[in-house]
């Protein structure tokens, strides 16, 4: 009887200890998941930042320049609901402006020009990597959060379900050929 015991609560002692290190885990995710975004924010802020500082600069044509800056700006001023919307927006107006080579080398050749070239090209790189490192947290997170085990035990919390942050991130070619 005694036995029988034991055996019974060493297994509730194993079965609580697997359980708590599951929680543990995806607590370290979902930290992992905020981390990542926080570095994907500030990427797309600083690839915002750039392309209005570029905008601004006189460097480019008029048109180019009002269609960059507007687009930098929704960017930086949208809602979290549109965030992905207007994030889009602005890589497909960086592909719109940059598509030519010839406007890539007017940069450079403006005053000033090859710096913010270079940071331009260096803040559209960075972009998708951010992303991919975000979502590859969110599907870490959310593989483990759809486990019978989390869902019956409710290991998760009350953390909300992690969702992945879809955009158009694709550099314009033309800029990034050159800087290869």
């Amino acid at each position: 009887m005694t036995a029988t015991l034991i055996w019974i609560l060493v297994a509730l002692v194993a079965i609580g200890l697997y359980l708590s290190w599951t929680a543990g885990r995806l607590d370290r995710l979902h930290s992992r998941i905020d981390a990542a975004r926080a570095a994907l924010d500030a990427q797309l802020l600083r690839r915002a930042s750039v392309t209005q500082e570029l905008a601004t600069s006189g460097v480019l044509d008029p048109a180019a320049s009002i269609v960059l800056y507007e687009s930098a700006h929704a960017a930086r001023q949208a809602e979290d609901e549109q965030r992905e919307v207007a994030e889009s927006e602005l890589s497909q107006a960086l592909r719109a402006v940059f598509e030519d080579a010839g406007q890539v080398e007017a940069v450079r050749e403006a005053p000033g020009g090859e710096e913010a070239a270079r940071e331009l090209t260096e803040a559209v790189r960075r972009v998708p990597m951010a992303r991919r490192f975000h979502n590859d947290a969110v599907g870490a997170a959310r593989r483990l959060r759809e486990h019978r085990k989390v869902r019956w035990f409710r290991l998760a919390g009350h953390a909300p379900f992690p969702m992945a942050f879809e955009m158009d991130d694709e550099p314009p070619v033309a800029l990034v050929e050159r800087a290869v």
